[in-house]
């Protein structure tokens, strides 16, 4: 049986830390600052709001954001990286300029293919 590897492998750990379909785009927006639920959910129209709680939720438990209750009414609970979620933003940044020359060699080869 293989090992665990979380935790010893940066890039086992790196990656089961993201491994939600959408963990990346959230620590992507709460990157631009605190976030309300409905705000976050609005950026990310297909996501269920059950998704959503649960991605959240489980980002909250690896550390990477902090969730904030206010007590009163309606209410209120905000978002926002933490310490560590921080650390990520360069992380997103070089996912960004890579994507995007991934979108133009895509670009590219659609034209070369195209009469």
């Amino acid at each position: 049986m293989e090992q665990d590897r979380f935790g010893v492998c940066p890039f086992a750990t790196a990656q089961r830390l993201i491994q939600g379909k959408w963990a990346i785009l959230i620590l992507h927006y709460l990157s631009e600052g605190t976030t309300r639920f409905n705000a976050l959910q609005r950026k990310m129209p297909k996501m269920t709001h059950a998704t959503l709680a649960a991605q959240l939720k489980q980002l909250e438990a690896d550390g990477l954001i902090i969730r904030r209750e206010y007590p009163q009414i309606p209410p209120k609970v905000e978002y926002s990286l933490s310490e560590i979620g921080e650390k990520f933003s360069p992380v997103l940044e070089s996912l960004q300029t890579w994507g995007m020359e991934y979108i133009r060699y895509r670009k590219e080869r659609e034209e070369e293919k195209s009469p």
